[in-house]
C-alpha cells in the first residue's frame, strides 16, 4: 500500500469508530481487527502503519469527530508528511481543503475535564494519554521479581509494587514460556497497589465482588500465599469463566467462583453475609482512568452512562459492606479519575453506613494522594493507570 492509501484506510476505520463511540458500538480494538480481515492484502508493515494512525488520531482528538477525514486532518495541519498524503491519488484522500473542518484536538470535552476529581491539574493531561508501559506482577506461588528481572532485563522495578516489573509498551511478555507456567501476570501498577491495600493475609475470608476475568483475585491469592479463603464473583459469565484455567496456572487452589444474576446478589450471598474479613468491589466505571490504553473512552462517555455507573457502585459497595464481619474490611475501587465515581461514593457511603470508618495509610509511601476519604492515583503523578480506592473499616 502506498502511504497515502494507509491514510485513506485510517479514515475510513475512524469514521466506524467514530459512529460505534457515539451509538454504543464496539471498541476500536475490535473494529480495526475486523477492518484488517477484510484487507487481507495488506501486509504487517501496512496494519502497523494504519494502526498508528487511527490511535494517534483518537489520541489527539478529543470528542468523537464528525468524519475521519475531519480527525486526519487535525494531524495533518501538524504533521507535513501526512499532509503531503491528501494528494487526490487513486486510493488515497482527495486533496484537502484549507476550509474544511477539522476535528477538534485536546485532552476531552470542557464538561468532561470539569468532572476530575479536583487535585488534578492540567500539567496530568500529557500523560493521560501517552502509551502505557507494559506491567508484571510476580506470581508468588511460582516465582519472584527478581525472576521478571532475569527473564526480561530491559525492564525497571514499579516503585512501591515489590512484584512489579515495568516494560516498554507493547513488548510481548506473554510469549514467555514462564507466562505459560504461571510466573507472572500482566497488571497495571494501580491495580497491583489496590490489591495489596485490601490488607487480606493468609486467614482471611475474602469476596472479590466484581471479579471480572479474575486480576485482581489472582493478586490476592498471590499476596496471602494461597491460604486465605476467596469468593470470586461477577455477573458476566464470559469474563467469570476465564478465572479458573488463570487460577489453575497460577497454581491458586482456594479460589472460588459464583455467577451472579444482576439484582438479585444479596439473595445469591446470602451465605457470606456478615462473614467475610474483606471484600473488595472493583465497582464498574467510566473507565477515565484507562485512557492511555483505550483513548476512545473519551467519545463514549455520556451523562446517561456516567449516571448509570454511579448507581451501579453506590449499589455494588452497599451489598459488599453487607457482607463484611464486624471490624472487618471494603476495598472500594474505580479506574476513574471522576470525583463523583471517587470521593463523592465515599463520601456518601460513609453517610448511608453509620459506624464505618475511611482507613488511612493504605498506599505506599509515595505513591497516590489523598482525595477524601481515599485515595487517588493517575498516571502524571504515580505512572499508573487513573485509579481512586478506599478501604473502609466496618465497626466492631
Amino acid at each position: 500500500m502506498t502511504p497515502a492509501a494507509r491514510v485513506q484506510t485510517a479514515i475510513e476505520i475512524l469514521d466506524v469508530i467514530a459512529a460505534a463511540a457515539r451509538e454504543g458500538g464496539p471498541p476500536a480494538d475490535a473494529i480495526f481487527a475486523e477492518a484488517m480481515r477484510a484487507r487481507r492484502y495488506a501486509g504487517s508493515k501496512d496494519r502497523r502503519a494504519i494502526r498508528a494512525h487511527v490511535y494517534d488520531a483518537i489520541r489527539a482528538v478529543r470528542t468523537a469527530p464528525p468524519t475521519g477525514r475531519a480527525a486526519m486532518l487535525a494531524l495533518a495541519d501538524r504533521d507535513p508528511d501526512l499532509a503531503a498524503c491528501f494528494d487526490g491519488s487513486p486510493y488515497g484522500p482527495a486533496i484537502a481543503d484549507a476550509q474544511e473542518d477539522r476535528a477538534e484536538t485536546g485532552l476531552a470535552s470542557p464538561a468532561l475535564i470539569d468532572l476530575f476529581d479536583p487535585s488534578i491539574d492540567e500539567s496530568e493531561a500529557p500523560a493521560m494519554l501517552a502509551r502505557a508501559p507494559l506491567d508484571l506482577r510476580a506470581n508468588r506461588l511460582v516465582s519472584q521479581r527478581d525472576a521478571l528481572a532475569a527473564l526480561f532485563p530491559e525492564g525497571q522495578p514499579i516503585a512501591g509494587a515489590p512484584d512489579g516489573w515495568r516494560l516498554p509498551p507493547e513488548t510481548a511478555a506473554t510469549q514467555s514460556p514462564a507466562y505459560s507456567e504461571g510466573a507472572f501476570e500482566v497488571q497495571d501498577a494501580a491495580s497491583q497497589y489496590a490489591s495489596a491495600a485490601l490488607g487480606a493475609g493468609p486467614d482471611s475470608a475474602v469476596v472479590d465482588l466484581c471479579a471480572g476475568g479474575g486480576g485482581k483475585t489472582l493478586a490476592i491469592a498471590s499476596l496471602t500465599g494461597d491460604a486465605a479463603k476467596i469468593l470470586a464473583c461477577d455477573a458476566s459469565r464470559a469474563r467469570l469463566q476465564q478465572l479458573p484455567p488463570r487460577a489453575a496456572r497460577a497454581g491458586a487452589t482456594r479460589i472460588e467462583t459464583r455467577l451472579l444474576n444482576p439484582g438479585q446478589e444479596t439473595e445469591m450471598l446470602a451465605d457470606w453475609r456478615g462473614k467475610a474479613t474483606h471484600v473488595f468491589v472493583d465497582a464498574p466505571c467510566s473507565g477515565s482512568g484507562t485512557w492511555r490504553r483505550s483513548p476512545e473512552l473519551r467519545w463514549r462517555l455520556t451523562p446517561a452512562r456516567l449516571e448509570r455507573h454511579i448507581a451501579d457502585q453506590a449499589r455494588l459497595a452497599d451489598i459488599g459492606a453487607a457482607l463484611v464481619a464486624p471490624g472487618g474490611k471494603l476495598l472500594y475501587a474505580v479506574c476513574s479519575i471522576i470525583e463523583r465515581e471517587g470521593r463523592v461514593q465515599v463520601a456518601d457511603f460513609l453517610g448511608r453506613h453509620p459506624g464505618w470508618t475511611a482507613d488511612s495509610g493504605v498506599l505506599p509511601e509515595g505513591v497516590g494522594r489523598a482525595a477524601g476519604g481515599g485515595f487517588l492515583l493517575t498516571p502524571g503523578r504515580d505512572g499508573c493507570d487513573g485509579f481512586f480506592l478506599a478501604r473502609l473499616t466496618a465497626p466492631c
